[in-house]
């Protein structure tokens, strides 16, 4: 049973989430801020968090930031009033995984909820499957079929990551620090390089996959079903 933090200090919000979570078999823990939070983390084994950006003490920006940085294997999902694009972007930016905007629909956010998880269960794996395509990380090999093809490490590496996270945003600057690490000292059009050249590779796999362009944010790895 997975165990997930609702951090809010609006009790009816957390009252609201834990109804729904639990429903479906969830294990549900509450915090009121961030500072709280984070005790129950460092105590208590945690599979998600689901966090608010208005909270006293430490707010959810400072939260997301000590979690991404001390615990990088928790998913986030920041529920709040804020909607607009600059907030959203800023929040993916310090490593939120989504992101829902308040008023939001609780069946919704269970199924946000449940995406997350079983990205992070496919994030664990060393082989991804993309319709007809297998990563191997630990052969750095890539089967299409009976075709074995052979990347450019980098670009195995983002591929690998976009994939073992499907549907969820990277924005530049994440997969420039996870890919080449904090020391690159090229800009972030190397990303954009790496992906078109992807893109080119698998040009006729897009029955299997493909990368979309999240406008003013990042790049998402899509599974066709």
């Amino acid at each position: 049973m997975s165990k997930i933090l609702i951090v809010d200090d609006e009790a009816h919000i957390r009252e609201l989430i834990s109804l729904f979570l639990r429903s479906e078999g969830f294990d549900i823990v509450e915090a009121t801020n961030g500072t709280e939070a984070f005790s129950i983390i460092e105590s208590t084994p945690i599979d998600l968090v689901i966090l608010d950006i208005m909270m006293p003490h430490m707010d959810g920006w400072e939260l997301c930031t000590a979690l991404k940085e001390q615990y990088p294997d928790i998913p986030i999902l920041m529920v709040t009033a804020k909607g607009e694009s600059a907030q959203k972007v800023k929040g993916f930016q310090l490593g939120t995984d989504d992101y829902v905007t308040k008023p939001f629909d609780p069946l919704e956010l269970v199924m946000r909820v449940k995406a997350l998880l079983k990205r992070y269960r496919i994030a664990y794996s060393q082989t991804i499957r993309l319709g007809g395509i297998i990563l191997n990380r630990l052969t750095y090999k890539i089967m299409r079929g009976e075709e074995e093809l052979t990347l450019p490490l980098k670009e195995f590496e983002l591929l690998f990551k976009l994939a073992s996270h499907p549907g969820q945003i990277f924005t530049r600057e994440q997969l420039i620090v996870q890919i080449w690490g904090r020391d690159y000292e090229g800009d972030d059009r190397t990303v954009d390089v790496h992906i078109k050249r992807l893109r080119e590779r698998f040009a006729n796999d897009t029955d299997h996959f493909r990368i979309e362009t999240a406008r003013s944010l990042g790049y998402r790895l899509v599974v066709n079903a």
